[in-house]
């Protein structure tokens, strides 16, 4: 199974690393600096306002369908019709609550046009990710692969051509656009997705089975609540701020501009779930051991997330003013305290897959709900008076708090034989590359050279310290049997 995952791991890495961060870095920051902070920021808070509903738009049924038809795939032919329809049903209920609410707070009166497509954009968004979990359910990993990078890559297209063509008659770039660009994106890469799996269903219809959505909105649902309540403590942040200001459009665009490496670096973590979360699922079914998978993916995760985190807090203030042409100094302290909580949220993706996988959905819900409410309560504190500062630090304590006490509750639901161990490594390497970052950080004067010097250390600690280990890379690499 290790060997299974790394090639995945290895295969999807690929893919993503040249399509992705040319996007986020490439074409997502070109347009805030063309459309500026202010009118980003706006962009930002009613994509995050998108967010909050969203249990209405899939309620669990992405994650309890990756992890059903992983273990059962011959239930695929039977439950994609039914499924299909109620999600058609669920997209119209989420699009009008979100429009209602959206009125109700003033949000659809100012910016109609620009949410409406912004909603639209979440519901095709939301299909496509639900046509994933039966690609990678039925293990078609490398189709599912292609499928997580073909909404970037046309929109990479399409908005090059937008940004740098230069097809408007008066020649200015707007945030609608951006958006508009997404849309079409997004609706090709799902008729993309469709295609995949429409070989395997030997007959496509709709279905209109009442009973059959409760039983699966009945078994969803824990599923849902999870989403629901990651969801508000990650997203509403930019609502906050937004809310809680006078500048709040403007805090929200500072906020966004640092979330974008933040975003950039999640995605490493979010390709390892949604590789574990199928794998974990038919382990635990099985009755096999997931402690040296476990061991496995966290030890490659944290020796990637650690060394990304030291280095851009090394150099956050340079990072900031170099990527976004309206930036000042204190946007780094901004990206020092989110770029931190990637690490926690690297060990999330591990340990949280983990307990999606084993059914202990309830259990995490309870944490889930702990984290709304001190996010809320730590963002109602540090806002007024940090800003866009004291929405990051409400992040990462939030982070890290969720963190430890999904780490604790997967030790007291898989009961690992050496739960400690494997931290003991993590911290060394941690701790020795901090002291590195000290020493580099005092010593070259370009801060371009200090931080790829900071890169390379933490690549050459990782193997020296066993968090990679070169040689059962190899072997994985050449082994014929997973």
């Amino acid at each position: 199974m290790n060997r299974e995952f790394f090639l995945n791991i290895l295969f999807l890495l690929a893919v993503n690393v040249l399509i992705k961060p040319f996007f986020i870095f490439g074409i997502d920051l070109t347009v805030q600096n063309r459309v500026g902070t202010e009118q980003y920021g706006i962009y930002s808070v009613l994509l995050s306002f998108t967010f909050l509903p969203m249990i209405l738009n899939d309620f669990g049924i992405q994650n309890f369908n990756n992890r059903h038809i992983s273990q059962h795939q011959y239930l695929f032919p039977k439950y994609f019709p039914n499924i299909f329809s109620l999600k058609i049903i669920l997209s119209a209920v989420y699009f009008i609550v979100t429009m209602t609410v959206a009125f109700a707070l003033g949000y659809a009166q100012k910016y109609f046009n620009l949410l409406i497509f912004m909603v639209i954009n979440q519901i095709l968004v939301s299909f496509t990710l639900y046509l994933r979990t039966n690609i990678s359910g039925m293990a078609m990993y490398r189709w599912d692969s292609f499928a997580s990078v073909m909404d970037k890559l046309l929109l990479i297209v399409f908005c090059s051509l937008l940004l740098w063509a230069n097809p408007f008659a008066d020649g200015i770039f707007r945030i609608q656009d951006f958006v508009y660009a997404q849309t079409l994106a997004y609706s090709l890469s799902a008729i993309f997705a469709l295609s995949i799996l429409r070989p395997h269903l030997p007959k496509f219809s709709f279905r209109l089975r009442p009973i059959f959505w409760r039983l699966i909105l009945k078994q969803s649902y824990p599923f849902a609540l999870v989403v629901f309540l990651m969801t508000l403590y990650t997203r509403i942040d930019s609502v906050m701020l937004e809310k809680l200001l006078p500048d709040g459009n403007f805090q929200a665009g500072i906020y966004a501009a640092c979330y974008r490496l933040l975003d950039a670096a999640n995605m490493l973590g979010f390709l390892f779930a949604g590789l574990l979360l199928p794998m974990f699922a038919r382990m635990l079914k099985a009755g096999e051991s997931v402690e040296p998978l476990v061991r496995f993916s966290l030890q490659l995760l944290l020796a990637a997330a650690i060394t990304i985190a030291v280095a851009v807090i090394s150099y956050r203030s340079e990072l900031m003013i170099f990527q976004n042409q309206h930036a000042t100094a204190a946007w780094g302290g901004v990206l020092g305290f989110l770029i931190a909580s990637f690490v926690a949220v690297s060990v999330s993706y591990i340990y949280g897959t983990l307990l999606t996988a084993n059914g202990s959905l309830m259990k995490m819900n309870r944490i889930f709900v702990f984290g709304v409410l001190l996010n809320i309560l730590l963002n109602f504190i540090l806002i007024p008076t940090q800003k866009a500062l004291g929405a990051a630090i409400s992040t990462c304590v939030t982070q890290f708090s969720m963190t430890i006490l999904q780490v604790i509750l997967s030790q007291r639901e898989i009961k690992f034989s050496r739960p400690l161990r494997i931290w003991l490594r993590p911290l060394l390497f941690s701790a020795s590359l901090i002291l590195i970052s000290f020493a580099v950080t005092n010593s070259f004067i370009n801060w371009k050279i200090g931080f790829l010097t900071i890169l390379f250390a933490g690549f050459a600690l990782s193997l020296i310290l066993k968090l990679l280990h070169l040689k059962e890379l190899r072997s994985l690499l050449k082994s014929p049997t997973a």
